[in-house]
């Protein structure tokens, strides 16, 4: 499976509210939301529900559109009761899948191509970030030149098997540093993170806003590795790199169709809300703890991280390629396994997904000539 394309960088990329709703359009019509936007509960014709959904660090930008999911009743517009149910790092949703403690998970895509490597079919259902927003940095007047220099470091993450923690794998095998000639901590993602660092006991840290934004307003950090715009991603990764998915095991999926699908519309439908929403009506939504101490700093870290979530909700292959690639380059298990990227994404519910956005009442979806078909060969986000 190719890359798709290559990406040209806007000469003027600005990270503003207008440019990012204009992306996310895409071509699509332009739409009311709130209370006139039909329910759509159609759409639950057979599954599960309630359903049981997991995260970790809900508080983390990485996560934002499922607080605002929640908040803005955007599940209940499908139809669903949603239970979230909050971990400490991504490896405990995921083990908490696995064990069947939750029905699906809101996570990194790596564990979809990890599980598929160890005989487990789990499955993308629609893509709510397409880069990490994972930012490396170490305390001021500290040295650093490269990732070479993480060697005999102890390096706080928010959890051991999280996104996190593969970023600086990657970061370190790229410069050729073992992972074992590293220390890592699980600090979380919360005023635990924040205070390991200023208080000296880790070397550096890999983190998501708000906590990396509270750092650097307490001028307590360098950033040396940034995952939150464009530029950097294409020049770690060679493109996107996707973050946050819907994720769940394929038998729950062929068994639960109808509620997959409202789940999918659910985040789909957050998602255009984010790109038209106003900054100030996206923190308005969050719970006020979410701050750090500080609304201003949460509006900060936002702005610095719009250009994160997913315009299509589509995964690319250049983006799963991406994600393999890191992956591999420091994971041998990975590494000897046959993935088929193909079975890491279902693609059905996010196609259905645009359809029922502007036609709630189409439920066929049969011969609907408004709308070519997504070819995933091709779709950039």
């Amino acid at each position: 499976m190719g890359a798709s394309g290559k990406w040209e960088e806007s000469k003027n990329m600005r990270c503003d509210r207008r440019s990012f709703a204009t992306g996310l359009a895409g071509g699509l019509a332009s739409l009311a939301f709130g209370a006139a936007f039909p329910r759509a509960s159609h759409a639950l014709q057979a599954g599960k529900n309630p359903l049981r959904l997991g995260v970790a660090n809900r508080s983390h930008l990485y996560y934002l559109p499922v607080t605002l999911a929640e908040r803005r009743g955007h599940f209940k517009d499908y139809g669903l009761d949603v239970t979230i149910a909050d971990f400490e790092g991504g490896g405990e949703s995921l083990e908490a899948l696995t064990r069947g403690a939750v029905d699906l998970v809101v996570g990194a895509y790596e564990h979809t191509l990890r599980m598929q490597a160890k005989g487990e079919d789990l499955r993308a259902l629609i893509e709510l970030g397409r880069f990490p927003g994972i930012v490396l940095a170490v305390p001021k007047g500290r040295a650093y030149k490269s990732p070479a220099d993480l060697k005999g470091m102890k390096i706080g993450i928010t959890a051991p098997g999280s996104s996190s923690h593969f970023f600086v794998l990657y970061l370190m095998a790229k410069a050729g540093v073992n992972a074992a000639d590293a220390t890592f901590v699980g600090v979380g993602g919360g005023p635990a993170a924040v205070e390991a660092l200023e208080r000296g006991a880790i070397d550096a840290i890999a983190n998501f806003d708000p906590v990396i934004t509270r750092l650097q307003q307490d001028d307590a950090i360098r950033i040396v590795a940034d995952t939150r715009f464009p530029r950097a991603n294409y020049e770690l990764f060679g493109g996107t790199n996707p973050a946050a998915v819907l994720y769940a095991k394929e038998s729950f999926i062929a068994a639960n169709a109808g509620t997959t699908q409202a789940l999918v519309n659910a985040f789909y439908k957050t998602l255009r809300w984010i790109a038209t929403a106003t900054t100030d009506e996206i923190v308005g939504t969050v719970p006020t703890d979410y701050f750090l101490g500080d609304r201003a700093i949460y509006v900060k870290a936002l702005r610095s991280n719009l250009l994160v979530y997913s315009k299509t909700g589509v995964l690319t292959p250049q983006g799963m390629n991406s994600a393999l690639n890191m992956l591999t380059a420091f994971d041998p298990e990975l590494s000897r396994a046959e993935i088929d990227l193909r079975r890491t994404f279902d693609d059905r519910f996010i196609k259905r997904a645009t359809v029922l956005f502007d036609d709630p009442d189409n439920t066929s979806l049969t011969n609907d000539d408004r709308r070519p078909e997504i070819d995933l060969g091709t779709t950039q986000d």
